[in-house]
């Protein structure tokens, strides 16, 4: 591992400068107006597709915040209410079934065979 601060180093300086030139004003493959509007198009398109991302998840966003302002909210509510109670239910009745369990372990450990069974 002692090299990895040197490899990190390398990988940094052969980046640089590829990000350096990414908008280089003096690229000669930009010198032409055709391929100035061929990249302005390029951009464009990446920012209208982009664009179109963001709407699509605001749209999503906005639904879940009508949700929330509407009755389907209270229906969710009572949903998870509803699930609560289940979940409580199996709980207790598994609390129930743990200390039976237990108390049969018990018992067979004091000698009462019978509760070795279960």
């Amino acid at each position: 591992m002692r090299g990895y601060p040197l490899i990190c180093a390398a990988l940094v300086a052969a980046l640089v400068p590829a990000a350096a030139l990414a908008d280089d004003p003096n690229d000669p493959a930009m010198r032409s107006a055709a391929a100035r509007a061929r990249d302005r198009e390029i951009i464009r398109q990446l920012n209208l597709q982009e664009a179109a991302k963001v709407r699509e998840r605001d749209a999503r966003y906005a639904k879940g915040w009508r949700a929330a302002r509407s009755g389907e909210y209270s229906a969710r509510s009572q949903s998870h209410e509803r699930d609560m109670a289940n979940y409580r239910r199996s709980r207790a009745q598994y609390d129930r079934d743990m200390a039976a369990w237990r108390r049969a372990v018990a018992a067979c450990r004091a000698g009462d065979y019978s509760a070795c069974d279960g």
